[in-house]
């Protein structure tokens, strides 16, 4: 399992490397629209029959307490990853709070379902491996449709491989249908959480494509960005903006 793992994320690092030849610094870096277009309507087609009824379904019989308790719970496994690529960064002050917020919300919030820590100021530093390489400096990097997971980037693959593959928690359990049992509900919850979103998408006026597109590169920019500026760069560019 762990040779496959490594062979994983060894193919994405050489991908990434012979992609980023083609990328550049636009805001909408969209080389494989091509590609990317095709993969989209898989996965229309995908969450169209199987994934949003799931969704659907998941969200309708279970009351709101139970999805805000079982969010909360995937939202917990994530400070796992978080925290390994605060460390990467050199962020060790939120390290250490993300630290302790994982700790208090697995103990005193109950395995993570009810979020104790934020109520105590300790809030989510969300990090991922994409933004700890853009810190690195591989800032610029290809958009990227993959199925079933939805828009990346050629960078945000390769993070997503070592977030969930490496980082995560679910590559150390060893029942396998426990795993996968936590792999689907991770997936579900993260569907159903989108779910109010999807008539919003339906109505705008352009191509869909395009919306999420540059929807998913503008929140990730605005992630990296936030990342990487100090809070004096940070207040001076909402002066401006103003």
């Amino acid at each position: 399992m762990y040779r496959k793992l490594l062979g994983f994320c060894l193919l994405l690092l050489i991908a990434s490397s012979v992609f980023a030849v083609d990328s550049d610094n636009g805001v909408n870096n969209d080389p494989y629209e091509n590609y990317n277009r095709h993969a989209f309507k898989l996965n229309q087609t995908l969450d169209k029959v199987f994934f949003k009824p799931i969704a659907t379904v998941y969200k309708t019989i279970l009351p709101w307490p139970v999805t805000k308790g079982i969010n909360n719970f995937f939202s917990n496994l994530e400070q796992l990853p978080t925290i390994v690529n605060d460390l990467l960064q050199g962020e060790f002050y939120d390290a250490t709070s993300d630290a302790w917020r994982f700790l208090i919300n697995s103990t005193v919030g109950i395995v993570g379902f009810v979020d104790v820590a934020s109520r105590i100021g300790l809030p989510d530093h969300h990090q991922d491996f994409g933004i700890t390489l853009a810190k690195w400096g591989y800032t610029s990097s290809a958009y990227l449709v993959v199925p079933i997971l939805g828009p990346r980037t050629v960078r945000d693959t390769l993070s997503w491989g070592m977030d969930y593959g490496v980082f995560s928690v679910y590559l150390y359990i060893n029942d396998v249908a426990w795993r996968n049992a936590l792999t689907a509900g991770s997936f579900i919850n993260a569907r159903s959480q989108l779910l109010d979103f999807d008539q919003t998408i339906k109505q705008v006026s352009f191509d869909p494509y395009i919306f999420q597109r540059n929807a998913y590169l503008q929140r990730r920019n605005y992630l990296i960005r936030r990342r990487n500026l100090t809070l004096d760069e940070y207040c001076e560019n909402d002066d401006e903006t103003e």
